[in-house]
């Protein structure tokens, strides 16, 4: 005989087991339920039929027109075959004994199953139901529900033994509530291998919830034909009547059970558990029995969703009004480290714990059961690189380190809460050895000798307990227990992010804001010098004496004071028609030169600093190369209020020379064509047409207050010149580059970067979405990405680029990029164009 394991049980088909169970018979026709195509070998005998093959005949020959009609009703109503179509009480003309049937469709075949009704008298199964789902209404947490299912199921019907057995993930159980016979042993606390209940078991309890066995020694009867005109046995998955494997069989014989029944408790689709009832004489249940079983089980499952859900929120609530009391406090504290070291011990509301430890700044504070502090940083390690910025949680600690085990006794079990996205400062609980004797219904890990069956399992001849002693573990950590750590992670991260690494991002955006302040004062600097040389340049009339020239040219460069004075007063917001005079009045020369029209309206800060700039290129544009570049050139700028209260404005120039499109965009022009949409999310069309330039602006309504009616005044506009940047050079070699950047101003500096280096086409997005939709119509040779973009980072961009294997660096204000991103060439902001051809260098290399 060859040695094996309890696996083998995982080779058996039971779902084709071509045989049915003695409490009642099987006919099996076409989909339609016209031909018998097979029957079990009982099936003449148990329905009063003459004997004779019955293949071949049709159903209406042996049942009679009326049942068959009601049975074909059935099984349309019948759906699924999980939900098989039941006729109680059927009688056809072959006997005048009832019978109960069910019906349904599977795998071309419609399968009927007869069973002998039960006496009148017994209770419907809506009885039956309402009794046993009644009871257990009353139960107010899991633990209760579980234990007084067990009792009210047995005395309702009445076996021998009742057991609620839950599975765990490896698949082994245990018997967490029972109710007996006085003298039967307990198998209460007990645990089963997973090959007790093998994996295709398992999934055949998912199928079908609900099994009985009415007689574990009792006969077989074959189904004729074995295999149909296709050579495919008959698969008996939904079926209540399909016999039970030998196997099993004889497992229950060993445990002195004569017949069985099993409900299985599904929760949000998974197997939890089984209802599991035994008794030690053959016994079958009514169909309205089953039924009501059925209903329980259903019921039992929502019920026990239900209140595990409800005890979840409540932990969740407490935790809540914990973390809210810890986070006002904290709010006060400007020290965060020093203010979580003293309050500590506090966190033991929110987890049951035998010791408390807190890594932040490299300094290390505990209290209670903890592991020596030389071994932290080994523990902080393996978490920062198993689970970064994640919480990570373990029962056997020295599983995964074995050094651990040298103190196992104090600390067997911890989780790992981290508070900043980098692997450095963490908040641990932990949790003392918990040693524990499992008691196994036979040894788990035992070998048996094939049976008489062949290569199938002989199961074990005893089922004496068998202990085990488990150490190096704690008590696990329960799913709630997971959720309220990541509760505590996202708070406590928000805590430590706005009083540590926020504080220390916003110092580096200020120096990065300075930056482009300097520059877009060199770029307006230049453009008002070029503004004050057309002033000068207009063409003066032989009877303009002197002395006026003087004034108008000193009354024109006023005005461009009050211009510039507009712009760097712009953090407050203001007029639009206010901005817009300040803006053109260096350009009033001539009565009707100028036409503005427009409703009163105000910007906000954000809005009116944009516009400022977009007006200013226009104006200085128009002035240099435009309308305003002519005595006679003509300038109209109105806005409107449309539907939805966004701002649209209307630019038109008139008279002056030719106008053709610019060759190449420079700071000017690609500031008036995307700092709009880019910036406020609105639009910004520019049209050069031959008679004068048109822009169409529209600025959304979030940032425009509508204050009165509108009011015609004269204005003037223009656009600046376009002025290329570009440096030289030639490492990017011609490649299309993507650049994630969400602040408009650094990404036009680096788009020029990135040109001056030789790129052949720079792709910009401001956002996760912007930027994903981009590489789906395009894959870009390498790619610039700004670490965080708001609300969001760039992570999953990130993560598309390695999928597609597309290089790329990063740029950050943060003191490193995540650490899932180790290797990749980083740039601190604000960077030069000597730091960006070092890094893509690096990229190349790599």
């Amino acid at each position: 005989m060859s040695t094996v394991d309890l696996t083998n049980c995982d080779r058996e088909p039971i779902h084709i087991p071509g045989s049915i169970q003695p409490h009642g018979c099987m006919l099996v026709c076409d989909e339609e339920a016209v031909v018998i195509r097979r029957h079990s070998l009982n099936a003449a005998d148990f329905l009063g039929l003459p004997e004779g093959n019955l293949v071949g005949r049709r159903l209406e020959e042996v049942m009679g027109g009326q049942p068959v009609h009601e049975l074909r009703n059935a099984l349309a109503r019948s759906g699924t075959p999980a939900r098989a179509g039941l006729m109680p009480k059927m009688i056809f003309s072959a006997s005048d004994q009832p019978f109960d049937v069910s019906v349904h469709r599977f795998k071309g075949n419609a399968i009927i199953e007869f069973e002998r009704s039960a006496p009148d008298g017994t209770s419907s199964p809506l009885e039956f139901a309402r009794t046993l789902v009644g009871r257990l209404s009353s139960a107010s947490n899991p633990r209760d529900l579980i234990s007084s299912a067990a009792r009210l199921l047995r005395a309702v019907l009445q076996y021998d033994r009742v057991m609620i057995y839950r599975f765990a993930a490896d698949g082994s159980g245990q018997v967490v509530s029972e109710s007996k016979r006085a003298d039967l042993e307990s198998f209460m606390g007990q645990h089963f291998p997973a090959s007790d209940i093998p994996k295709q078991a398992r999934q055949l309890y998912l199928l079908n919830p609900i099994r009985l066995v009415s007689n574990s020694s009792g006969e077989r009867f074959a189904i004729e034909p074995v295999l149909d005109e296709g050579g495919e046995p008959l698969d008996l998955s939904y079926a209540h009547l399909r016999s039970v494997s030998p196997i099993h069989c004889e497992y229950l014989r060993n445990m002195g059970v004569a017949a069985s029944m099993s409900v299985s408790i599904i929760v949000d689709g998974e197997l939890w558990g089984l209802i599991a009832c035994h008794h030690y004489t053959p016994r079958s249940m009514s169909m309205n029995q089953r039924i009501a079983a059925e209903i329980f089980g259903e019921f039992f499952a929502l019920q026990l969703s239900a209140l595990t859900q409800k005890q979840a929120l409540e932990a969740i609530d407490r935790a809540r009004a914990f973390l809210g009391n810890l986070l006002a406090s904290a709010s006060h504290s400007t020290d965060v480290a020093g203010f979580l070291r003293a309050n500590l011990d506090e966190f033991r509301q929110l987890l049951a714990c035998d010791g408390l430890g807190l890594l932040m700044e490299g300094q290390w504070s505990s209290n209670g059961s903890v592991p020596p502090a030389e071994f932290v940083p080994e523990l902080a390690g393996h978490v920062g690189m198993i689970s970064p910025g994640a919480v990570w949680s373990s029962d056997c600690l020295s599983a995964s380190l074995p050094n651990a085990g040298v103190f196992s006794a104090e600390v067997s079990g911890v989780i790992a809460v981290p508070l900043s996205q980098l692997p450095r400062d963490y908040l641990f609980f932990f949790r003392r050895e918990f040693v524990q004797t499992i008691e196994w219904g036979g040894d788990p890990n035992k070998t048996y000798t094939s049976g008489p069956l062949g290569d199938r399992l002989t199961p074990r001849q005893s089922f004496a307990v068998w202990k085990q002693t488990v150490e190096k573990r704690s008590r696990p950590w329960t799913q709630i227990e997971r959720e309220l750590a990541e509760s505590a992670r996202s708070a406590l991260v928000e805590v430590v992010l706005r009083q540590g690494e926020l504080l220390a991002e916003e110092r580096k955006k200020a120096d990065l804001r300075q930056k482009i302040l300097n520059q877009e004062l060199n770029h307006r600097v230049k453009n008002i010098l070029s503004v004050i040389k057309s002033i000068i340049s207009y063409p003066l009339g032989d009877e303009v004496a002197i002395a006026a020239y003087v004034e108008t040219i000193k009354g024109r460069i006023e005005a461009l004071s009050l211009a510039h004075d507009q712009v760097m007063r712009s953090a407050g917001g203001g007029a639009l028609r206010a901005l817009i005079e300040a803006e053109l009045g260096p350009y009033k020369t001539a009565p009707g030169r100028l036409s503005i029209a427009g409703p009163e309206v105000a910007l906000d800060s954000r809005a009116f600093s944009v516009m400022a700039l977009v007006i200013h290129e226009l104006a200085t544009n128009a002035a240099k190369y435009g309308a305003l570049s002519r005595e006679s050139g003509q300038l109209s700028l109105s806005w409107e209020r449309d539907e939805d209260g966004s701002c649209r404005l209307l630019w038109c120039e008139r008279g002056g020379p030719p106008v053709s499109a610019p060759t190449r965009e420079g700071f000017g022009s690609v500031l008036v064509s995307r700092s709009i949409p880019f910036d406020l999310g609105g639009s910004s069309e520019v049209s050069y047409l031959p008679e004068g330039v048109e822009a169409r602006l529209a600025i959304p309504a979030v940032f425009v207050t509508w204050l009165s009616t509108p009011a015609a005044e004269e204005a003037q506009t223009e656009r600046a010149p376009d002025e290329a940047l570009l440096d030289e050079g030639e490492p990017l070699a011609g490649k299309t580059v993507l650049l994630v950047e969400d602040q408009f101003l650094i990404a036009m500096e680096v788009e020029e970067m990135l040109r001056g280096l030789g790129a052949g086409e720079v792709i910009s997005c401001a956002s996760v979405r912007e930027a994903l939709a981009a590489i789906g119509r395009r894959k870009p040779e390498c790619a610039v990405l700004d670490v965080s973009l708001g609300a969001e980072n760039s992570d999953a961009v990130a993560q598309r680029l390695r999928e597609l294997e597309v290089p790329y660096i990063f740029a950050t204000g943060y003191d490193a990029v995540p650490s899932l991103e180790a290797g990749v060439p980083a740039l601190r902001k604000p960077y030069t164009r000597a730091a960006l051809a070092s890094a893509l260098a690096a990229l190349s290399r790599g």
